[in-house]
């Protein structure tokens, strides 16, 4: 993530990162604008809160490094594991059972588009690769 010119996190959000992770396969190393509009018509909860993500790191962009929205994409997001915590509910025969509440830590990085076009040089490599096949 370091080589992102544009950084975001959030830490310890409520959801787990496997519910996280499917969303974000969608938007990763898409444009800023592209995976902004697949996020808006994702109804989960998942996707609302990468696309909250996506926004703040678009405003550090344009208020911290002056970098105008419409050159950036996806060029890192990463979902990890948080901390869980650790609930009881009363099951049968005055036994507990466990009720496990996940958080997840997502980050992601936004960088400027180049001449040559990272993203059209990354569509261009899953294409090869399927031909290959």
């Amino acid at each position: 993530m370091e080589d992102a010119k544009v950084k975001a996190k959030l830490r310890m959000a409520r959801i787990s990162a496997k519910k996280v992770g499917i969303v974000a396969d969608l938007v990763r190393g898409k444009s800023l604008h592209d995976a902004k509009v697949s996020l808006s018509f994702d109804r989960t909860k998942a996707a609302k809160m990468l696309l909250k993500l996506m926004r703040s790191a678009e405003a550090n962009a344009k208020n911290n490094q002056n970098i105008d929205s419409g050159s950036l994409y996806v060029s890192y997001l990463s979902v990890g594991p948080g901390p869980s915590m650790k609930r009881h509910r009363a099951g049968s025969k005055g036994r507990v059972n466990p009720i496990i509440k996940r958080t997840s830590h997502i980050f992601l990085g936004l960088d400027e588009v180049d001449g040559s076009s990272a993203i059209e040089s990354a569509d261009s490599k899953k294409r090869e690769g399927g031909a290959k096949k």
